[in-house]
C-alpha cells in the first residue's frame, strides 16, 4: 500500500458563468434602466447555493446596445449595480459591446468572453460551466471549451435545445445539474487502499479513452492496476497512463458482432482472471451495457470486491452497486464509479482525457507535411498547430451510421483548402480509398498509414480535426485538439461528445435517428449529416482555431 498522502480531488468545475438577459434576468430589449431588472423566478437561491459550494460566479453578456446608442456605459453599470444588489455580487463580469458586424473575438457565439472569465478567475475554461438561454450561449461555451447547460425560454428554439450538451427546466434545476457533476467525483469510501486493482473496458477506441480518467484515479489509489479490454480497444487501452499490464479478451454481451458464446472460451476467461489474483475490480460500461455477465466471471475467479453501474438488480454479484443519472457525460459517468468505489483523481490531475506523453511523437510523415508556397496558414497558433500547421478531416467512421457522407466531406477539404488552410485527411486501415477520394486535389491523404499512436501525434500538431462521433474525436480530446463534431444525433452528444475540449457541433440535432442508437442510418438520405455545408465546416474551424490552450 502507498504510504504517500494522494490528495482526495477538488471537484469538476471552478466557476460558473451566466448568459445575463434571459437567464438571470428577465428580458428587457436594450435595457439602461436599473428599476427594470427583474430577476428571473429562483435566480438568488440558486446563486447563493453555487457560491456556498465554493464556485466562483461570473456573467458573460452580449451588450450591443452600447454600440447602437441604445444606452451608456454608465447606464450599464446602474443595471449592473441593481442585479448584484438583487442577485448577490458576481466575481468577474465579462461584456461585449460590439455589434454582430464589428468582426470581433468576445461577441457570442465567439469563446473571447468565456477565455476572459476563465483567466481572470484564475481558472480554465474546461473548468467553468456556462448557463445560458440561447443558442449562441451555448456555442461560445463549447468553442472554449467549457461546459454548457442551456434554459430555455419561450424565444428559445427547438433545434437549439435539441443540439445543447445539457438542458435544464430553470436556474433552480441547473444548479442541481452542476453541483451534481460538481461532487459525483468526490470518494465515498475511507480513500486509497492500495493493492492490484482489475478494470474493465471491453469495446472501441473511443469508449477506452473516455474511461482514461477513471483509470488514472484507479492508479492513484492503487499498488497496480491490470486492464481487461477487448480486441477493439486495445490500441487506445496500450496509450492510457496508469495501466500496468493488458488482458486482452473479446466479450460476446459487448461485442457488436458476436460469434456463438463459447463455454470453454468463458472458463478460460476465468482461469486467466483467477490468475491476476486481483484484491477488487471496477467493471465499466457505456450507459446501455450490462456489467453483470463480467461480474460473475469475476466472483467465479475469486475475487472479493467488485464495484460496477448497475440499474439492474445485480444479488451477490456487486460489492458497490452504483447507479448514474440519464445523460452524464461518458468520462464523467466512469470517474463516479471510481470514486464510488474509492478512488479519485489526485488534486493536480484534471478530469481530462489524456494519453502516455511518449507516444506523441512528431508527426513528420508518412507523408509530407511541409508547407505549401501558395497555402495560407492563418488562425493556426504557432505552438498549437507548429509550422506548417494544418486541419486534419477524418471521414470514417466505426459506426456507419456515424459517418458523413463522402462527397461531403470531399466538399469540407476543398472549402478549407480555398479558404487557406492546409487539410491533411486520415483514415484506418480498410479506409484507403475513401481517404484518397477525400482528399481528392486539396488535401494530403495519410489514410491507412498511420497506427491509433501515431494518428494521435498528427492530430496533437493540427489547428483542429474535423470528424463524426468516433474514436479520433475523443483522441483529439485526449491530446487537446478542439474539435469540428459532426454528430449524428443516435446517440446524446451530452454523453459522446469531445470532452473538456473546444468543440462546434454540426449536424441536424433533431433529424428522425435522434436517440435510435441505429448502426446504420434509418433515414433517407442519412440527413443528419448530408446537409451540413462546406461554409459552416469553414466558420466553425475559424471559430475554435486557436482557442485551446
Amino acid at each position: 500500500m502507498r504510504s504517500e498522502l494522494i490528495s482526495r480531488g477538488r471537484g469538476l468545475f471552478d466557476a460558473v458563468l451566466f448568459d445575463r438577459d434571459g437567464t438571470l434576468v428577465h428580458d428587457v430589449p436594450y435595457n439602461g434602466d436599473p428599476d427594470l431588472v427583474r430577476p428571473v423566478r429562483g435566480a438568488r437561491a440558486a446563486l447563493d447555493r453555487l457560491r456556498a459550494a465554493g464556485l466562483r460566479l461570473g456573467v458573460v453578456t452580449n451588450q450591443s446596445g452600447l454600440a447602437r446608442g441604445h444606452f451608456t456605459a454608465h447606464d450599464m453599470r446602474r443595471v449592473h449595480d441593481r442585479i448584484e444588489e438583487l442577485l448577490g455580487p458576481f466575481d468577474t463580469w465579462q461584456i461585449c459591446p460590439h455589434d454582430d458586424g464589428d468582426g470581433c473575438r468576445c461577441r457570442k457565439p465567439a469563446p473571447g468572453m468565456v477565455l476572459a472569465a476563465a483567466g481572470e478567475l484564475g481558472t480554465t475554461a474546461a473548468r467553468c460551466v456556462v448557463v445560458g438561454d440561447i443558442g449562441r450561449d451555448i456555442v461560445a461555451a463549447g468553442a472554449a471549451g467549457a461546459a454548457g447547460i442551456l434554459v430555455p425560454t419561450e424565444t428559445t428554439r427547438p433545434q437549439e435545445t435539441a443540439a445543447a450538451p445539457a438542458v435544464a427546466g430553470d436556474l433552480a434545476s441547473a444548479a442541481d445539474l452542476i453541483l451534481r457533476r460538481h461532487r459525483a467525483t468526490a470518494p465515498d469510501g475511507p480513500g486509497p487502499r492500495g493493492g492490484r486493482v482489475l478494470v474493465a473496458r471491453s469495446d472501441s477506441v473511443g469508449d477506452v479513452l473516455v474511461t482514461g480518467p477513471a483509470i488514472r484515479a484507479v492508479a492513484a489509489g492503487a499498488d497496480e492496476v491490470v486492464m481487461l479490454c477487448g480486441p477493439r480497444g486495445r490500441a487506445a487501452a496500450e496509450l492510457l497512463p496508469g495501466v500496468g499490464e493488458l488482458i486482452e479478451w473479446p466479450l460476446p454481451w459487448i461485442d457488436p458482432n458476436p460469434g456463438p458464446v463459447d463455454p470453454a472460451d468463458l472458463t478460460r476467461l476465468t482461469d486467466r482472471l483467477a490468475e491476476v489474483g486481483a484484491d477488487e475490480a471496477i467493471i465499466f460500461t457505456s450507459f446501455h451495457q450490462s456489467p453483470l455477465p463480467l461480474a460473475l466471471l469475476l466472483r467465479q475467479a475469486g475475487v472479493d470486491r467488485i464495484a460496477a453501474i448497475s440499474d439492474d438488480y445485480p444479488g451477490s454479484l456487486l460489492d458497490v452497486r452504483h447507479r448514474v443519472p440519464a445523460g452524464v457525460p461518458e468520462p464523467e459517468r466512469a470517474l463516479s464509479l471510481a470514486a464510488a468505489a474509492g478512488f479519485a483523481l489526485p488534486g493536480d490531475d484534471e478530469p481530462v482525457l489524456r494519453l502516455h506523453p511518449g507516444c506523441l511523437r512528431p508527426a513528420a510523415g508518412p507523408a509530407p507535411l511541409e508547407s505549401d508556397a501558395g497555402v495560407r496558414h492563418r488562425r493556426l497558433e504557432p505552438d498549437r498547430a507548429g509550422p506548417p500547421g494544418y486541419v486534419v478531416v477524418h471521414p470514417g467512421s466505426s459506426v456507419e451510421s456515424r459517418a458523413c457522407p463522402p462527397e461531403q466531406c470531399a466538399a469540407f477539404v476543398d472549402a478549407l483548402h480555398a479558404a487557406g488552410y492546409r487539410v491533411v485527411v486520415t483514415g484506418g486501415p480498410g479506409e484507403q480509398a475513401l481517404s484518397r477520394r477525400v482528399a481528392g486535389r486539396s488535401g494530403v491523404d495519410l489514410g491507412g498509414q498511420t497506427s491509433l499512436a501515431r494518428l494521435a501525434a498528427i492530430i496533437a500538431q493540427a489547428g483542429a480535426l474535423v470528424v463524426g462521433n468516433t474514436g479520433p474525436a475523443h483522441l483529439a480530446a485526449a491530446v487537446g485538439t478542439p474539435v469540428v463534431s459532426l454528430f449524428a444525433p443516435t446517440v446524446p452528444f451530452g454523453q459522446w461528445g469531445p470532452y473538456r475540449v473546444p468543440w462546434v457541433r454540426l449536424g441536424d440535432p433533431v433529424a428522425g435517428c435522434r436517440n435510435t442508437r441505429a448502426a446504420r442510418c434509418p433515414v433517407p438520405g442519412h440527413p443528419c449529416l448530408s446537409t451540413v455545408s462546406p461554409d459552416s465546416v469553414v466558420e466553425a474551424v475559424d471559430l475554435i482555431c486557436g482557442t485551446a490552450g
